[in-house]
């Protein structure tokens, strides 16, 4: 069983924004819980560790897993400076009806629609719709900015988004896989490897990157993932912790969700 992690509340995340300059800026970037509480309260730990000048959420707050309302008080109380729904967002909500989910997938969502509160279920609904793009140069969608439900799996269908891109940043969801893609070297991916990885970034290159999955990660590593972009350093570090799996899948059993949605957990899938 993986190390219980102390609960850091989104209270006690530090904020830096009255110090920081334009050229300073470190941001928390997450994506997909997947109402797993767990995974997300130890990433809330950790990103209590360091000073957050803002919050930027990719989408995916809901689906497979079994705390919905417990995560979604949880996304509210940090009041990210920029957000965007994702497709389990939408079919929670009742904005899609979610025919083109797998079967197992469909079901989790169906509950969870069924779980929600009134005030949180209104909150989904008003999820925006991606792409976003901020002032300092990024951009934010939850597939990708031309279909907030395409899936970026590869070089091929993140090169000519690349190549249209005005932005230097650009985060993306919805694959559950950390990735970084850059116009260095004409071209280049990297997957980070390491539980803390740090790439340093070029003013001069744009980037592709998705920080992974807070909740169901589906790169074979099933430890909880997200990124710090520090834009004074030039840098992006992708960081995976430890939680509680086993509480996580006992939820999900106990609520009488599929068991496959627990099983996954342990093995990154």
């Amino acid at each position: 069983m993986a190390a219980y992690f102390e609960l850091a509340t989104p209270e006690a995340i530090r904020y830096n924004v009255a110090i920081s300059t334009e050229n300073s800026m470190r941001y928390f970037v997450f994506s997909d819980v997947h109402a797993n509480l767990e995974a997300f309260d130890a990433v809330l730990s950790a990103a209590a560790e360091v000073d957050i000048d803002r919050i930027i959420f990719l989408g995916d707050i809901v689906g497979y897993g079994a705390r919905p309302n417990e995560v979604v008080d949880r996304l509210r109380q940090l009041s990210p400076h920029a957000i965007v729904r994702g497709n389990h967002d939408k079919v929670v909500a009742g904005i899609e009806d979610g025919s083109d989910f797998q079967p197992v997938a469909r079901m989790s969502a169906m509950w969870a629609r069924r779980q929600m509160s009134t005030d949180n279920a209104a909150y989904l609904q008003r999820l925006p719709q991606g792409p976003m793009t901020l002032d300092e140069g990024i951009e934010i969608s939850h597939g990708s900015p031309d279909d907030e439900d395409f899936y970026i799996l590869s070089g091929r269908s993140a090169r000519p988004i690349l190549r249209r891109s005005r932005s230097w940043i650009m985060f993306y969801g919805h694959t559950h896989v950390p990735m970084i893609y850059s116009t260095e070297s004409k071209f280049s991916q990297s997957y980070p490897e390491s539980d803390d990885f740090c790439y340093a970034l070029s003013q001069k290159s744009r980037y592709l990157i998705n920080p992974g999955s807070v909740g169901q990660p589906r790169d074979l590593n099933p430890k909880a993932s997200f990124a710090i972009l520090d834009t004074g350093e030039n840098r992006i570090q992708i960081r995976r912790i430890g939680y509680d799996i086993r509480a996580a899948q006992d939820s999900i059993c106990e609520a009488g969700l599929p068991e496959w949605h627990a099983n996954r957990l342990a093995i990154g899938r």
